[in-house]
């Protein structure tokens, strides 16, 4: 299961991030933080931090530095 995360983020960055519009307010970037998050917790709680950051991302949030607990 962690693989087939890793893999749908990757394929993401590679096909989908350069050719959408937005860009990330956070770094490292939503997607990289949720890669990050999967590599060090597990599928389950790594896909959990990756959802709660993506809902973190709106016009109200400066953003900034947010790293991986």
């Amino acid at each position: 299961m962690k693989h087939a995360i890793i893999f749908l983020i990757r394929a993401y960055q590679l096909i989908i991030s350069p050719i959408s519009p937005g860009k990330c307010r956070f770094i490292p970037t939503c997607s990289n933080y949720t890669l990050e998050a999967v590599k060090k917790y597990g599928s389950i709680k790594g896909t959990f931090l990756g959802i709660k950051r993506i809902l973190k991302c709106h016009p109200f949030n400066p953003g900034g530095y947010d790293p991986v607990p």
